[in-house]
């Protein structure tokens, strides 16, 4: 099945351009976790409620808690990238970073589940051209992180590389 946003059914295109809107972020940033976890837990790891909705590939992101020590796990868009295992810190366009980001700052490894199998993977946060590659490859599967950019004007929006091990 082909993530990209170009090949996403009707449904999948809809339920991707709202996301990116106003309303769509602001929802989905105070529910969508509350969600996608049971979904998760119910299809044995294999799906979320926004992989099923949207096409997208959802993982789970787990990192260290930066302040606390403790495991933290979110679901994140998983972008299959030719860099390999991508996370970008959007936050849905919001005015500050993502707290799974400031945990992998403060410990850049982890451990991430997607499609049911779990790996560990050391982070490393892209720059420069191989950040503008990972980021127009995005785009391609996800055109919301556009207008993500504009809203979060005031922050560089990272994007991560996971090395798994």
């Amino acid at each position: 099945m082909s993530t990209e946003y170009a090949s996403a059914n009707p449904l999948q295109r809809g339920i991707r351009r709202f996301a990116a809107s106003g309303p769509g972020s602001w929802l989905f940033v105070r529910i969508l976790h509350h969600i996608d976890r049971p979904v998760y837990r119910l299809s044995g790891g294999r799906h979320t409620f926004a992989s099923l909705l949207s096409g997208i590939p959802v993982a789970m992101l787990t990192t260290t808690g930066a302040r606390s020590g403790k495991p933290r796990t979110v679901p994140v868009l998983g972008l299959p990238s030719s860099e390999g295992l991508v996370v970008i810190a959007s936050n849905f366009g919001q005015e500050r970073h993502p707290a799974w980001y400031y945990n992998l700052r403060a410990d850049p490894t982890g451990e991430v589940a997607i499609d049911g199998e779990k790996r560990r993977f050391r982070a490393v946060e892209a720059q420069g051209e191989q950040r503008e590659r990972i980021w127009q490859e995005g785009l391609r599967v996800y055109p919301g992180w556009s207008q993500y950019e504009k809203r979060a004007s005031n922050r560089d929006i990272a994007v991560f590389v996971l090395e798994l091990a």
